[in-house]
């Protein structure tokens, strides 16, 4: 199976301009820059020194490409990789290629005259609609020194070698669009930085640093974040909790401070804010942009041999690993899979077969599940299968018979909800970034219509008042399930309007107002909350109250505080969560009953709710009065 694959096609585009050296390069180098920008690109070679194999195009404007791909077999070797020949120009990211024990090679030079970081021209491919940025780099010798003779020629004769695991300091960047270029506008070139999604708060110009000032303007120069390593330094950077305060340790912070916090894994003390910030991380970055991040840090750290900084290298990866696995199949989108899928290759690039295996297995099981996906929602739904008629009625069914597969129905689209569904919603309320949660909440809906329909088109008052008295057998039954989905969906019905208005046994009134305390709205659904935090699970919460209390969250506290990502608020939001996430972990173990699922036939025939106070009038017209049930009274 061919898992990665790509096409990258180059062609010349203008002349670069004569550029200016910079400053800060000694005499010497400051001509090798020189005659290197005004040369061109198109004659330019790629060689990997390990390997002794050039890549030479045969036609430098000619529009080349290759397709890589990587498959299971290959994965499990753990020999050397060929490198064949190829009459393409290939990639050259400094992160594409790390070979193992190889000497420090220069990356590329700058090709156009700028005080901002120097990135090479994109070569547009007039086949592809793909343009390939190539890796920002400083000029020769402000990296590793001066040059050697070998490499003071190869720069000479326009020969680039792909960089050694040793020389990596260059940031990923994305094969589909340019740092200097964002959404098909041109950014400033002093925002252009080597850390991907870095965030730009001061909003001025930064204009060219004369020699003078370099020593003052570094000590100045914001720090690159994602590259702290210190604990104690990343603590500083945090807003902590103040002695004697409630809630969580961490209260703010710039978002890849909060990220890098959450990288410390291997410590104990930190298990629940790394849920917190995994739980709640969509709300100050998107799921593309934080992958982004943490394989620039991965990549950042992988190729030293210290023992620290191969273990953050590893913690990070493993977050990613982590933030792959729980996207929701809406968020794997056509980017995010090429950005792992070029992950996935580098890794093999550079010996690292088993994260590579890992990561590849999580992308292929979300590949698998999107397509499961599109195949059960090209199935019709039971209503529109042209059902039998109904076996009888539904004094024919036992009650917790009944109540079983009203839970039954329950489980298996509560359990399809994924957690950053319920925390979108509350922020967006878009049905499409939120499918499952949809179709739950329309799950109840049409249960709750179903249940009036049935009581209100019963002709005699004696056969409502069976129905009625059968449906608070029911309740009682999922109450014993912990089934507060339906058991409210239910409730909701019998306690409506139109029903509550027809005269009913004085018997029958108490006991629905007994079950209708559990939903007294009265000091923010107190009673509830308490028969909620008694329950052992498995459990199926009402979600209406989630959502209810997830929008206050996020109405009443400010998402940042001086600039700063308000973690308080997010830490609230994840307490709302975690107690849905834990019911979902819990399964029943009841068998499906097509009998009575076909009974109710996916809830479909239910009327309106103009028709169902059309019905209530006709049975009990407006103009006569009723007696007031004692809960009435009371109110």
């Amino acid at each position: 199976m061919e898992v990665y694959g790509f096409n990258d096609s180059f062609s010349s585009t203008d002349a670069p301009q004569e550029l200016a050296p910079p400053p800060a390069l000694p005499p010497k180098q400051r001509q090798l820059q020189a005659s290197y920008a005004a040369s061109s690109f198109s004659s330019v070679s790629y060689c990997v020194q390990q390997t002794k194999v050039a890549f030479t195009p045969e036609d430098g404007s000619a529009t080349q490409g290759i397709s890589v791909s990587v498959s299971n077999s290959f994965l499990s070797r753990h020999g050397n990789l060929p490198v064949p020949s190829y009459k393409s120009v290939f990639r050259s990211y400094s992160q594409d290629f790390v070979p193992h024990n190889q000497a420090s090679v220069q990356p590329f030079l700058p090709s156009a005259s700028s005080s901002s970081p120097h990135f090479p021209p994109v070569h547009q491919s007039q086949s592809s609609d793909l343009a390939v940025p190539l890796a920002a780099s400083p000029p020769p010798g402000t990296v590793d020194g001066p040059l050697s003779p070998s490499q003071e020629s190869t720069y000479h004769g326009n020969t680039v070698c792909l960089p050694s695991e040793t020389s990596f300091t260059d940031s990923p960047q994305t094969p589909s669009e340019s740092p200097a270029v964002k959404d098909g506008h041109p950014r400033d070139p002093s925002s252009v930085g080597s850390v991907p999604g870095k965030e730009n708060r001061d909003g001025g110009e930064r204009s060219p640093k004369s020699p003078d000032a370099t020593e003052s303007a570094q000590s100045e120069e914001e720090v690159d974040e994602l590259s702290l390593i210190d604990h104690n330094e990343i603590m500083a950077r945090l807003t902590l909790k103040q002695e004697g305060d409630d809630g969580p340790d961490v209260r703010g912070g710039s978002g890849d401070i909060l990220l890098v916090h959450a990288t410390e894994t291997d410590r104990k003390d930190l298990v629940l804010y790394c849920e917190a910030f995994l739980t709640t991380y969509r709300t100050f970055i998107s799921p593309e942009e934080l992958i982004k991040k943490l394989q620039y840090r991965y990549e950042k750290f992988s190729p030293f041999t210290d023992t620290f900084k191969k273990r953050v290298s590893k913690n990070t990866f493993f977050v990613l690993v982590r933030v792959v696995d729980e996207l929701c199949l809406v968020e794997l989108t056509e980017e995010i899979l090429k950005l792992l899928m070029e992950l996935v290759f580098r890794l093999v690039c550079n010996g690292e077969l088993s994260l590579a295996r890992v990561l590849r297995k999580n992308i292929l099981d979300k590949v698998d599940q999107k397509k499961l996906l599109r195949c059960a929602n090209s199935d019709q739904p039971l209503a529109a299968r042209g059902v039998a008629a109904r076996p009888g009625t539904l004094h024919d069914f036992h009650s917790h018979e009944i109540a079983e597969q009203l839970t039954l129905l329950d489980a298996e689209l509560f359990y399809k909800i994924e957690i950053p569904e319920v925390l979108l919603w509350a922020k967006e309320q878009n049905e499409e970034k939120s499918p499952n949660l949809t179709q739950f909440t329309e799950h109840f809906n049409n249960m709750s219509y179903w249940v009036r329909s049935i009581i209100m088109l019963q002709e005699k008052a004696q056969d409502r008042e069976r129905l009625l008295l059968k449906f608070i057998k029911i309740m009682k039954h999922l109450r014993k399930l912990n089934n507060f989905n339906s058991y409210l969906a239910i409730l909701s019905a019998l306690d409506s309007a139109p029903i509550r208005r027809l005269e009913w046994q004085k018997q029958t009134s108490e006991g629905l107002a007994e079950y209708c305390t559990l939903i007294d709205s009265s000091s923010s659904f107190r009673a509830y909350r308490a028969a909620l935090s008694e329950v052992e699970p498995p459990c199926i919460p009402y979600l209406g109250l989630i959502l209810q209390d997830l929008t206050f969250v996020h109405l009443g506290n400010p998402d940042y505080i001086d600039g700063k990502v308000n973690f308080s608020k997010r830490w609230q939001q994840f307490n709302i969560l975690d107690s849905m996430r834990c019911f979902q972990q819990a399964h029943y173990d009841i068998r499906r009953n097509d009998d009575i699922i076909n009974f109710f036939n996916d809830f479909s025939d239910h009327l309106a709710e103009e028709a169902l106070w059309e019905l209530s009038l006709k049975i009990k017209p407006r103009n006569i009065t009723r007696r007031k049930t004692d809960r009435e009274e009371k109110t």
